[in-house]
């Protein structure tokens, strides 16, 4: 039997628990017990976004009724043991690292298979970005340590878009917010979130920019706490900053209305580009806006052409180097900037969902769930 967590595509708060009787594996099939699994403001994204970027796609939810379109299951990363193989290349006892349905168990039909790993060939994700396709073997990983598997899951996938973003913005001179001989302002806003923190702690060793968080008033104290941040401002304290700073504007929240204020305020803006969407009750376009037009930042397509640049080794590597250095900032024993909290069952998962939907968590905590 496969338990699987669903939400409302167009009410992300309301949400159901489905079980359904596992199926035969069709030859060259696997079946995987998903054990445990991250649950960030980054996965409220990817429902969010879930119709314009396709995130829907990746797990169907099984025709159930005549409103079977209407729910989705919000794709999560973390890790899973296979149970049952119909498949020559993966044997069972594997474990994998990847991305997973909030659910129980997951069906994959693996393709490309190698040592390493192999990508899901199932028809329906073919048209689909294949990082997202991608399952690791975590016994020959270099990222993998079982010591600290609940920080991969957690902080792995957005490391690397945030890791891609630092590394955006420097292949284009910072929009040339750096130039006579001043710093440019890069401006975060969701600022207690990881993927910007993890952002922040990429750029804040470029001497020849400055980075400010933004983020409401009772994320301040963590935010400083983190050391990576030049200033954290709130939201409402846009006005600490001169109107005429050359700046970029690196947008995690999606907020319309702080957006807006942001386009207005700063005449020497030289680029906006939105990341996710945490605000997920105030998303908005970015129609009518002063200065440059928002740009949607896609993380695979800087991971393709850095992979043209480098080579996959040579990016393999220099991404492997800063999360190792990233990780030792976080894991710091005598200041850890996550603690884990494991939330096991459907119930406790609802109740997660919900606490991170809202927003209204503790920023210093990480959950990991699991449908089991």
């Amino acid at each position: 039997m496969t338990t699987q967590f669903q939400v409302r595509k167009d009410q992300l708060a309301t949400t159901r628990t489905v079980q359904r009787p596992d199926t035969p594996l069709a030859d060259g099939d696997i079946r995987v017990r998903i054990e445990q699994f991250a649950y960030t403001s980054n996965n409220i994204t990817y429902a969010a976004f879930g119709d314009a970027m396709n995130y829907w796609q990746f797990f169907p939810v099984a025709p159930a009724g005549d409103d079977a379109a209407a729910w989705g299951v919000v794709p999560v990363w973390g890790f899973g043991v296979v149970q049952e193989t119909q498949c020559a290349g993966v044997a069972v006892g594997d474990r994998l690292y990847g991305y997973w349905p909030m659910a129980s168990h997951a069906v994959l039909t693996p393709a490309r298979i190698s040592p390493e790993g192999f990508l899901d060939g199932a028809p329906h994700r073919a048209a689909l970005h294949p990082v997202y396709n991608n399952y690791l073997r975590c016994a020959v990983d270099p990222l993998f340590d079982p010591a600290t598997e609940p920080l991969q899951a957690l902080l792995r996938p957005l490391f690397l878009t945030a890791w891609l973003i630092d590394d955006f913005l420097a292949d284009n001179d910072f929009f040339g917010t750096n130039t006579g001989g001043q710093r440019g302002v890069m401006l975060l806003s969701s600022a207690s979130s990881k993927t910007a923190y993890a952002t922040a702690a990429q750029l804040v060793q470029r001497p020849e920019v400055e980075v400010v968080g933004l983020t409401s008033p009772g994320n301040v104290a963590f935010c400083e706490s983190l050391g990576v941040y030049s200033r954290v401002l709130t939201y409402d304290q846009l006005e600490q900053l001169p109107e005429d700073t050359p700046c970029v504007y690196v947008d995690f929240a999606g907020n319309g209305a702080l957006r807006k204020a942001i386009h207005s305020r700063f005449t020497a803006l030289a680029y906006s580009c939105s990341i996710g969407g945490t605000h997920v009750d105030q998303l908005a376009g970015g129609r009518d806006l002063a200065g440059p037009r928002p740009v949607l930042f896609f993380a695979p397509a800087q991971a393709k052409k850095r992979h043209g640049d480098w080579g996959a080794a040579g990016f393999n590597e220099r991404m492997a180097q800063a999360w190792h250095a990233f990780l030792a900032q976080v894991n710091d024993p005598a200041a850890p900037w996550v603690v884990v909290q494991h939330h096991n069952g459907p119930d406790a998962v609802q109740a997660a969902h919900a606490l991170v939907l809202g927003g209204q968590g503790d920023p210093r905590v990480g959950h990991m769930l699991s449908m089991l």
